[in-house]
């Protein structure tokens, strides 16, 4: 049995947080400058060079890449031969969290209660994710998630025996709904399967996956090409100014679900689609 001690993982995610909020990430920015190579429109060309120029200005200045720094969401896979000792965990999370936000001058968009609305100050409750895994490795990745976005993703559920392409329509009218309001040019995390609330766990993350990269079902990674490409095929374009790139990328992760059900969630992420991760 591996012992990790939990101020391990606090230091940790305290220099993820800062890390996602001051660099994009890598395949998001290779993303943009791809998509300037394609663009025409002269309102769509001057958006995205904004955007790439606003990415390299961050990461040299370690300032936020944008000023809704979102509340943090964290990921744990925790493998089963770790004993984790030294404290909570719980709480060292929210150290991290909060010492990140300190630290880099980070807005606290974070209220302890959804209704009063009081600010924490702290940015902190963070929202946390816990998978068991094989092995004794921890693996910690944050991911910053601004509401611009949030507020435009959608759930659905489907009937069973519901067409492929209608879950495609619903897909592309929750990026028309979403329009300019979301900042696209997008990033869609898509859950298909499981239960209601794990269809949206599934689309939350899918978004960390390097929209580079296809899933390896084939039928899956189909559905995703043919997804990018009809949402470009909109017009909205970068800042809903019009051209080409409305969507970067669009990950899918499915799972099984119920003979009754077809749940399928997208989770809607701008142009500053952050996350950073280590592995312990």
């Amino acid at each position: 049995m591996r012992k990790v001690d939990v101020s391990k993982i606090r230091d940790t995610i305290r220099d993820l947080c800062l890390k996602a909020n001051f660099e994009l990430r890598k395949d998001i920015l290779r993303a943009l400058k791809s998509s300037l190579s394609k663009e025409r429109k002269p309102r769509a060309r001057k958006v995205l060079k904004s955007l790439i120029e606003n990415a390299k200005l961050a990461r040299k200045h370690r300032i936020a890449i944008c000023q809704d720094t979102g509340i943090l969401v964290v990921h744990l896979e925790i493998g089963q031969d770790v004993a984790l000792v030294g404290g909570s965990l719980a709480s060292m999370i929210d150290e991290g969290v909060e010492e990140a936000y300190r630290k880099g001058y980070l807005r606290k968009s974070v209220v302890g209660d959804a209704l009063l609305r009081k600010n924490t100050g702290t940015n902190t409750p963070a929202i946390s994710y816990i998978d068991m895994v094989d092995g004794d490795r921890v693996k910690i990745t944050v991911s910053p998630k601004g509401f611009g976005s949030e507020n435009k993703s959608m759930i659905k559920m489907f009937r069973p025996t519901d067409p492929v392409e209608k879950i495609k329509e619903f897909i592309i009218d929750t990026v028309k709904m979403a329009g300019a309001d979301a900042c696209p040019p997008l990033v869609l995390g898509v859950g298909i399967g499981g239960t209601f609330e794990n269809a949206a766990y599934l689309s939350k993350k899918a978004l960390l996956r390097p929209i580079d990269k296809r899933n390896p079902k084939k039928h899956i990674a189909k559905l995703e090409r043919g997804l990018i490409k009809d949402i470009n095929s909109l017009g909205i374009g970068p800042m809903g100014l019009g051209g080409r790139t409305t969507v970067l990328g669009v990950n899918i992760l499915e799972a099984h679900t119920h003979i009754a059900g077809l749940p399928v969630a997208v989770n809607v992420s701008c142009h500053a689609t952050r996350s950073a991760e280590k592995v312990l």
